[in-house]
């Protein structure tokens, strides 16, 4: 999303719809006080915020272009290219350039050994127990062989409420956005989620 969209946004403009919407939430309105002035606003200006979110688009506020793996790629490039450009996942594509699946971090934490619950400490200590590296078996694998899959994607025009609902039901960073066939336009991920909100409620 440009500056001048999010600069709009942020200026959270309350409609009549979002005072009732208000007025429904609260318990027990009688009189307008401070007080109650207060609370119809605290609520309006949520339901205009919860508007506004569902208002915006993924496309709005997608990170492009995508860093992307081939399928065949090796595990010492990816792991390199992911390195390289400082991110922590990226979509793999086929030979036409359409999403396969997904790598990240806990794709290659949990070829490494580490359980649902471990982190990266928990391998840096298994390294150091056992006196050798717990990622030289992945050298002989590819992104292909390590990637979640099928992909957890979204299109352009879904909402940005959405597109954090997907993260956070399906335990994800991100979520390739792409095109009618199959191929990534963009990314969202919660950084990107955080930083629109932060924006949309005048914090950023």
């Amino acid at each position: 999303m440009d500056d001048s969209m999010l600069e709009a946004c942020a200026a959270v403009e309350i409609s009549e719809q979002d005072v009732l919407e208000a007025m429904k939430a609260m318990h027990g309105y009688i009189d307008i006080t401070p007080a109650d002035f207060r609370e119809v606003y605290r609520f309006a200006h949520a339901a205009a915020r919860k508007r506004i979110l569902h208002a915006v688009k993924a496309g709005d506020i997608m990170s492009s272009p995508v860093h992307s793996l081939r399928a065949d790629m090796d595990l010492v490039k990816a792991a390199s290219l992911l390195a390289e450009r400082g991110v922590s996942g990226a979509p793999v594509l086929d030979g036409q350039g359409k999403i396969q699946g997904v790598v990240s971090e806990k794709d290659f934490l949990a070829r490494m050994g580490a359980g649902r619950s471990d982190s990266f400490m928990f391998i840096v200590a298994d390294c150091l127990k056992n006196k050798g590296c717990v990622a030289a078996p992945l050298r002989k694998l590819t992104a292909g062989d390590i990637m979640s899959s099928p992909a957890i994607t979204g299109r352009a025009d879904i909402s940005a409420a959405e597109a954090a609902a997907l993260l956070m039901d399906k335990r994800i960073n991100r979520l390739p956005i792409i095109d009618g066939e199959g191929r990534p336009v963009g990314i969202v991920t919660r950084s990107d989620l955080v930083h629109s909100y932060g924006r949309l409620s005048g914090k950023g």
